[in-house]
């Protein structure tokens, strides 16, 4: 394909945090459609329909994650224009909100939207786009390990976990991508968006990169500790980690306690942020998934170890948790443990 038309403008964003590897992988992959595939195999003329270059709040090299080096091609404090801008993914803790760090880049980002430009983040790039409130009253995905600061520090945003891709607004205009190798699928859907779908298919060949259909909860650790002070719950928590597979786990840990059952589930929901009972399940859930992954023992048995006499009931719930059913998750997950030999996670 030839075209005259000039190259759609694409400005990454990168600040000391950002990672390396999604920031040129970004880079590499926008720059590349048109005319990797075109010279590999001889079909057409190649061309550049989008230039990506890189935009920071420093007009000076430095280095990023991992200390992979920067030079950036734009100045934040100049207001470049450009018909897409890109938040890729950052070396953030869960609980790094990202508040009071780069308001400059905050406010290049919101005139950028208000002046019609399509916004883009990729896994925790989505934590400073909340930081601008262009996500405010809007659905929203990233890391699944960034679920909790979501829920405390952006409450407005209405937080997905599960897709590979959400967009806040019927246009398109703003899209956020869940975790750390989605950039893939939102690079993937820039090219199919911007220059065509055929493109998009294309570069998905060059590059081997696979759309992650099935989303982001076969991935995601369903017992994550959550910082509290309440001293009864880690009591409750810790009993809960050995005894999981009991039958009155919930009535027993109350027990434990030493509080009225009511008193402890509310006690827990509130420190915890979720019931005892989906704890509980959520801790079944995940031994489930290590059995899965490690050998060959049938799903059935697995249910029966923890405690579950109702087959289908189990099976529904590892559905509803993991959005893939125990044989789709064991032909995910255990070629992983056929070629490492070890156990992937505990417990």
């Amino acid at each position: 394909m030839e075209t005259s038309a000039p190259p759609i403008e694409a400005l990454i964003v990168a600040v000391p945090e950002t990672a390396g590897s999604a920031l040129y992988g970004m880079v590499d992959v926008l720059a590349s459609a048109g005319n990797l595939w075109e010279e590999l195999a001889w079909t057409d003329t190649p061309y550049h329909p989008i230039r990506p270059r890189i935009v920071s709040p420093v007009d000076a090299p430095f280095v990023c994650g991992n200390r992979v080096p920067v030079t950036p091609d734009q100045f934040v404090g100049d207001d470049p224009s450009a018909d897409i801008v890109i938040l890729p993914e950052l070396w953030l803790a869960p609980d790094d909100d990202l508040k009071g760090r780069y308001p400059d880049v905050l406010d290049w980002v919101r005139r950028r939207y208000h002046a019609g430009s399509s916004i883009y983040s990729a896994c925790s790039g989505s934590v400073m786009l909340a930081a601008t409130g262009l996500l405010d009253n809007k659905e929203a995905t990233s890391h699944w390990g960034y679920e909790d600061l979501f829920r405390t520090r952006y409450p407005k945003v209405r937080f997905r976990p599960e897709p590979p891709l959400v967009f806040a607004d019927p246009a398109g205009r703003i899209v956020t991508a869940g975790g750390t190798t989605s950039w893939h699928d939102l690079a993937l859907h820039i090219i199919a968006r911007h220059v065509s779908p055929g493109e998009a298919l294309r570069i998905a060949k060059v590059y081997l990169l696979k759309w992650h259909s099935e989303g982001q909860l076969p991935y995601a650790a369903l017992v994550r500790p959550q910082p509290h002070a309440d001293a009864i719950v880690r009591r409750c928590e810790e009993w809960l980690a050995e005894h999981y597979r009991d039958a009155e786990a919930v009535t027993k840990m109350a027990a434990i306690a030493g509080i009225p059952e009511r008193s402890a589930k509310r006690r827990f929901k509130v420190a915890t942020g979720t019931t005892p009972i989906n704890y509980v399940q959520s801790l079944r859930i995940e031994e489930a998934k290590r059995q899965l992954e490690a050998g060959s023992v049938s799903f059935e048995k697995i249910a029966a170890d923890l405690g579950y006499e109702n087959l289908a009931f189990f099976r529904r719930l590892f559905k509803r948790s993991t959005g893939l059913t125990p044989g789709q998750y064991r032909r995910m997950f255990r070629p992983f443990m056929e070629a490492g030999g070890g156990t992937l996670r505990g417990p």
